[in-house]
Parts: C-alpha cells; structure tokens; sequence
C-alpha cells in the first residue's frame, strides 16, 4: 500500500517498526505537507471574510500553490521510501565474483545518489512553504495566525530534516563533484530555512 493512503495510526506503527523505511525522509515529507495544508487552511480561513476583501486575489493564489505543494510532499512520503529501498536492493546484490562485486559497487553508488537527491528536491519543495506561510501571518485571518507561524515552523522542520537524509547519504558517496555539489546545496538551504523561519516568527507577539 502506497503510504500516503495508510491511517495516522498505521503510519507511525509501520515508522516505529524494525524496518529501516519509512523513516527520516518520509517523516520529513509528512511534516512539509501539513505545513503546506496549515497555509493552505489560512487561505481558505481568509477568503471571503469581511474585512479582507483586499487580499482575495493573494489567498486564492496562495491556497492553489499550497495545495500543489501539499499534494507533491504527499507523494513524496513514498518517493523517498522508494529511493532508499533501492539502495537496499543494490546491497543485496550477489557478490560472488569481482565482475558481480563491481556492478554491487556501482548500483549502491547509484542508490545512494538517488536517496541523497530525492530528500534534497523534498526539502526544496518543503522550503517553498516559507513563502506561505509569511502570507498566512502577513495578511490572512488573523484569528489563524498561530497557524501560519506553526506552519513556518513545520516547513523549516521540513527542510532540515530532509536534508540530514541527504547528508547521511553524501557521507558514503565516491563521487566527489557529486559530494562537493550537494553538500554546497545542502548548506545553502539550511540556512535560508532557519533565517526565513526566524523572519516570519518574528513577525508574531504570541
């Protein structure tokens, strides 16, 4: 069963097992796509209210791409499940000869590759939230702003556990322009994520 129609409860069961997936990654996702539907939630709280009748346009706009942003991470709870498990796949390829050993070696390379890629594009995604999320405090309802700051905080969240997975994975790679590129990526949006995140919370006396 795909993981994105799995019950809460089954999710955390299947995440608290022995197996090594679903883990971080798809964590990580699940948090992006509830910040994405707290904003998009604010949104909606916003749109035709008395008294906000100037910001109809932005809230419409802004539920339409936290919804696409949502749904994305949604996905990507599987994706990122499915990128490790090929890693794992790889592992246990047989390893009889040097002819086999060295196709082993190189499908892990490529495993690991695409589960340190899949978790970076999850918290690029995840990132594209902040944006929201500072509309949601800016100018949505304000009796909804609490949920715009938690969603602030979620996407952060997002975004920098997702790139812990994509970290972890950097560490084991051969690659070096590979490694010195993601890495580069990886702090980059790190920090935007934790200055973004302390911009928006700033904006708030709650």
């Amino acid at each position: 069963m795909d993981m994105k129609n799995m019950t809460v409860e089954d999710f955390a069961s299947k995440t608290a097992s022995s197996e090594p997936a679903p883990g971080g990654g798809s964590v990580a996702a699940l948090a992006g796509a509830l910040a994405g539907a707290l904003s998009e939630m604010v949104a909606r709280l916003t749109i035709g209210k008395k008294g906000y009748e100037d910001v109809q346009d932005e809230m419409s706009a802004m539920a339409e791409k936290a919804q696409r942003i949502r749904l994305q991470l949604i996905d990507d709870i599987q994706r990122d499940t499915n990128s490790f498990n090929k890693y794992m796949q790889a592992l246990g390829m047989p390893k009889e000869t040097e002819e086999q050993k060295e196709i082993r070696r190189n499908a892990m390379q490529e495993g690991l590759k695409e589960a340190a890629i899949v978790p970076f594009e999850v918290a690029n995604t995840a990132f594209g939230i902040m944006e929201l999320a500072e509309l949601a405090v800016d100018k949505g309802n304000s009796n909804a702003v609490s949920d715009g700051l938690v969603a602030a905080m979620m996407a952060r969240t997002a975004v920098l556990s997702a790139l812990l997975n994509t970290k972890i994975n950097l560490g084991s790679i051969k690659d070096e322009e590979f490694v010195r590129e993601y890495s580069g990526k990886v702090k980059d949006l790190e920090l935007k994520a934790i200055e973004y995140e302390g911009k928006i919370l700033s904006k708030s006396t709650l």
